[in-house]
């Protein structure tokens, strides 16, 4: 299952199965290899500061249940149905690995539940354990299924919530990207700046430099060029954003690629091994860097935007009004960008740092990385709104302008069909948002 497959589910796609013959042979060796007196962490005995509390035979027999209930201390506002089905589709995954050792017949129900629309409560936020113990209790606490020896320890262990939001953010955060593009474009187009900064030669061996300067160079091709010696340095600067973006999306696409045991412990060459499966720092930081990148670009949209209404800038009217005096034109539209901004830098601060103590000093650092995740969602929100307000402002401009390069004109006609151009100052915020909803199924 990779992250495209994952990407399917969560849009409503089943989960298929595959031929689980070695998943039952692979259950069989772990059920010998739980026959015996020795301790094994979670199984036989306490979890946290109490893994040193052997649990007799009655006791194990219900403690894989007990694991999901008395973890499950979450509330709401619950994990959206999108994710849900992502997060469950990748727990399924982590458990089709051998080192997870759960029964054949368990991943089957949960692929069942997945596919008859079984979507449990799983909490936001609220989650301070050194794992995600607390969302996948929640997850798993009512699944009707009679769990077995390390089942209940299975489906608590790893970091499924961040991988499940590093898929799924990490492409919403790469169609916004390149929504950005066009925004830079139409903002090059509209204020005829010069090109030949955006020259792919100019990028040397920073191939996704070359690939965006490259594209700007494109769509602005034939557009008009007006006697100016710079553009204002967000207008000039906009693809060497977008590379930077590019670059750390691709690592964070790369990191989700890494296929390793998450169970803790993971059944490795018939023994149980303790692992680090639950600490996703490595998703967490590169989330964290993801969204630094969105909140540059969004502090350069609405720079840019700025500079549309200006005519020193643009030689059009001033703030884009048709009538200005009379008329406001655009410069409340800019303010909403300017609020989406305030509240997108704020999002900046690194939210995988930050560990506190907890289970007695067991767990002693946390990651975090699900918060990172939520970040993330936040800052493309915020991004798309900014990306909203920016098209309105180029689709104006062009708008007064009257023409502009031939690789935009679909752009523009696809704006001003659904906010048509501002020929008197009206509330713009229906706009904004119906716009809003359209970029984000883009």
């Amino acid at each position: 299952m990779n992250p495209e497959a994952i990407l399917a589910i969560a849009d409503g796609a089943p989960l298929t199965l595959g031929d689980l013959s070695e998943v039952k042979a692979n259950r069989e060796r772990v059920l010998k290899a739980l026959d015996g007196d020795r301790p094994v962490y979670g199984v036989n005995t306490g979890m946290g500061r109490l893994a040193g509390v052997p649990l007799t035979v009655e006791q194990q027999a219900v403690h894989q249940r007990n694991l999901l209930l008395g973890r499950a201390v979450g509330g709401p506002p619950w994990l959206p149905e999108r994710d849900v089905r992502a997060l469950l589709a990748v727990r399924v995954h982590d458990l089709l690995a051998p080192s997870a050792g759960v029964s054949a017949e368990l991943i089957q129900a949960l692929a069942d539940h997945l596919n008859n629309g079984y979507l449990p409560n799983v909490p936001r936020f609220g989650l301070g354990s050194a794992g995600e113990i607390i969302p996948l209790a929640h997850a798993f606490a009512e699944l009707d299924f009679e769990l077995g020896p390390k089942e209940g320890i299975s489906l608590l262990q790893g970091s499924p919530l961040a991988v499940t939001h590093a898929i799924l953010r990490g492409d919403e955060a790469s169609r916004i990207v390149g929504l950005q593009l066009t925004a830079a474009a139409v903002a090059v187009d509209v204020l005829g700046a010069p090109r030949g900064i955006y020259a792919p030669e100019l990028a040397g061996a920073d191939e996704f430099l070359r690939e965006r300067q490259a594209e700007l160079t494109a769509l602005t091709d034939g557009g008009e060029v007006r006697d100016l010696v710079q553009a204002p340095i967000s207008v000039r600067v906009g693809p060497r954003a977008l590379a930077h973006a590019d670059r750390v999306l691709d690592d964070l696409r790369q990191a989700v690629l890494l296929d390793r045991p998450t169970d803790s412990p993971a059944f490795l060459d018939g023994e149980f091994v303790s692992t680090t499966g639950f600490h996703a720092v490595d998703l967490g930081l590169r989330m964290d860097a993801v969204t630094a990148a969105l909140v540059h670009l969004g502090e350069i949209s609405v720079q840019r935007m700025h500079r549309l209404l200006d005519p020193a800038f643009s030689g059009l009217t001033p703030q884009l009004a048709v009538d200005p005096g009379p008329q406001a034109g655009l410069t409340p539209l800019h303010k909403r960008a300017v609020g989406e901004l305030h509240a997108l830098r704020r999002l900046a601060t690194p939210a995988t740092l930050g560990s506190i103590d907890t289970s007695a000093g067991q767990e002693d650092v946390q990651a975090f990385a699900w918060a990172a995740g939520e970040q993330l969602r936040a800052a493309v929100e915020h991004l798309v709104t900014i990306t909203a307000c920016e098209f309105i402002a180029g689709s104006q401009a062009y708008y007064l302008r009257g023409h502009g390069a031939p690789g935009l004109r679909e752009h523009y006609a696809w704006v001003a069909e659904i906010v048509p151009p501002v020929s008197e100052d009206r509330p713009l915020g229906v706009d904004v948002s119906r716009l809003s909803m359209r970029i984000a199924r883009q």
